[in-house]
């Protein structure tokens, strides 16, 4: 099944090199596939901390996807007082 993956920030570099430019591609994952999976197939290390969402909702990383949805992944916002 098709998802469409928009990665932010730092964790842009993990793209495609062909869709860097856009910071979106469209990714094949198994029925059942998880947001960690979409991380993980895209070579994001566990250890890396990252937000999600799918859909635009919040989603923690068991998050089960269907096909068409968007997840997006970015790093964790930091600063302000």
């Amino acid at each position: 099944m098709i998802v469409e993956v928009r990665l932010f920030a730092t964790l842009s570099s993990y793209l495609p090199p062909r869709d860097r430019a856009t910071g979106t591609t469209a990714l094949d994952v198994p029925v059942g596939a998880t947001v960690n999976d979409v991380a993980t197939r895209l070579g994001i290390p566990d250890a890396l901390a990252r937000v999600a969402l799918v859909n635009g909702k919040d989603a923690g990383p068991e998050r089960h996807l269907l096909a068409g949805d968007v997840v997006t992944l970015f790093p964790p916002l930091m600063g302000g007082e």
